[in-house]
C-alpha cells in the first residue's frame, strides 16, 4: 500500500536555508528554486494524470461559467506589438515578439489578457451581472522556473462586467468565494472519481489585506507571510496588492493599469505535498477613470494615456468590470497532490531540473 504522502510531510519540518532545505528526519533539496518532498511518488499513473487533467478542466470550466455567469469565448495568442492591449504584469517582463510577412509592424505574445477582455465586453455588448471566459496561454520567457512556475502559462481568464455600485469590498469577497466554491466542487469531483487524491479544499476563505499582514509579520519576506498565513487558514485570499506599503516595499508588483490595487489580490490555498501556499488565482476590481490615473502617476506611466484602451477608461466608454486569472496547470496540480507543475503540463525545464526530478521520482511530461 502506498504510503500517504500528507501523513508523512505532516511528520517532518523542513528548514529552509538559502538554496537547501534541511528536514530534521531526513534532507530535501533545493535547486535553483526546486523543491523535492522526501519520498514523493505521484499517486496517478501517467496515463490516469492526462485522463485527470481534461476531466478537471471540463468540470471546473461548467463550475466556473455557472457560478459567475460567464460565456466562453475565443481570445488571442498574439496582437499588435504598441498596441497597449498587451499586460505587463509587474512592468519589466520582457514580451515575446516577432515580424509578421503581411503586416506593417511586430506583434507579440500576450503575457495576460486583462485588458483584451474589457474590450471584448464592451465589443460584445455585454450587460452589468454577464461576463466571459476563456483559455489564455502565454510565454514569459523571464520567469524563474521552479514547483510552480513556467515559462509557459496557460490560465482561464475571466472577466465580468459590473456596476459603479459593485466596486466594494463586500462583492469583490462575494465574488472570490464563488471561485472558491467551484474549486472545492471540482475537488470532490475529482475525489469520486480517483480516490486516492480525495482530500478536501477548505472552501471557508480567509481574508486579510497585505498591510495587516506586515503588520502580523514584519520581520518576514512576502512569500514568508503568505506561507505562514495560508498555512493557519488553509484558504486565503490577500488583497491590496500593487501598493506600497508603510514599510515602504511592495507585497508585489502589479501593472498600473487594469487592477485596482485597492480592491484585487490573490487566492492561496494550502498545499501539502510542497508544504507551502499556493497560489491559483489572481483578480480583482478593474480601475475606473480615477484610480487609473492614480495609478499610472504613481508608476510614471502616463504616457500610457497614448493608447485607446486607456483613454476608453477615462471617457467611460469601457465597462466596469472585475476579472482575474485562474491557473489551469496549478489547479491541476493542488487537486492531483503533484510536486512540480511539469507533471502536469508539457514545457521546456532545465537539464538539471529534469534530472534532479527524475532522480526523486517526479516524471515531467
Amino acid at each position: 500500500m502506498r504510503r500517504s504522502i500528507k501523513n508523512y510531510l505532516r511528520s517532518r519540518t523542513p528548514l529552509r536555508v538559502r538554496g537547501l532545505s534541511v528536514n530534521l528526519k531526513g534532507m530535501i533539496y533545493m535547486s535553483k528554486g526546486l523543491y523535492l518532498p522526501e519520498g514523493y511518488e505521484s499517486k496517478l499513473t501517467l496515463r490516469e494524470t492526462q485522463h485527470a487533467i481534461k476531466y478537471i478542466k471540463d468540470v471546473f470550466q461548467q463550475a466556473i461559467s455557472f457560478a459567475l455567469t460567464l460565456d466562453r469565448v475565443s481570445a488571442p495568442l498574439i496582437v499588435r506589438k504598441g498596441s497597449g492591449i498587451n499586460d505587463d504584469l509587474n512592468g519589466v517582463e520582457r514580451k515575446v515578439d516577432f515580424d509578421i510577412k503581411e503586416i506593417d509592424g511586430e506583434a507579440e505574445v500576450v503575457q495576460s489578457l486583462a485588458k483584451w477582455k474589457r474590450m471584448a465586453l464592451y465589443r460584445y455588448g455585454y450587460e452589468p451581472g454577464e461576463g466571459i471566459y476563456t483559455d489564455m496561454n502565454a510565454i514569459r520567457r523571464d520567469d524563474d522556473t521552479d514547483n510552480t512556475h513556467s515559462i509557459f502559462v496557460d490560465q482561464w481568464d475571466w472577466e465580468k462586467v459590473i456596476t459603479r455600485e459593485q466596486r466594494t469590498f463586500e462583492f469583490l469577497k462575494e465574488t472570490v468565494k464563488s471561485v472558491v466554491k467551484a474549486v472545492a466542487y471540482t475537488k470532490r469531483k475529482v475525489g469520486l472519481r480517483y480516490p486516492v487524491v480525495a482530500s478536501p479544499i477548505k472552501e471557508e476563505v480567509f481574508f486579510i489585506t497585505t498591510q495587516e499582514l506586515e503588520d502580523m509579520y514584519p520581520d518576514k519576506t512576502p512569500k514568508e507571510r503568505e506561507r505562514l498565513i495560508t498555512k493557519e487558514h488553509g484558504t486565503v485570499f490577500i488583497m491590496q496588492i500593487g501598493g506600497a506599503l508603510k514599510s515602504g516595499e511592495k507585497h508585489d508588483g502589479r501593472a498600473p493599469d487594469y487592477d485596482d490595487w485597492s480592491l484585487n489580490g490573490d487566492i492561496f490555498f494550502w498545499d501539502e505535498v510542497l508544504d507551502n501556499a499556493l497560489e491559483v488565482s489572481s483578480m480583482g476590481i478593474r480601475v475606473d477613470e480615477k484610480s487609473l490615473a492614480e495609478q499610472l502617476k504613481i508608476c510614471g506611466a502616463e504616457d500610457r494615456m497614448q493608447y485607446d484602451y486607456h483613454k476608453m477608461i477615462a471617457d467611460g466608454t469601457l465597462p466596469l468590470t472585475i476579472g482575474g486569472g485562474i491557473g489551469q496547470s496549478r489547479l491541476c496540480m493542488l487537486l492531483l497532490e503533484k510536486a512540480h507543475i511539469g507533471e502536469v503540463q508539457s514545457s521546456i525545464w532545465p537539464q538539471d531540473m529534469i534530472d534532479k526530478c527524475a532522480e526523486n521520482g517526479i516524471v515531467l511530461l
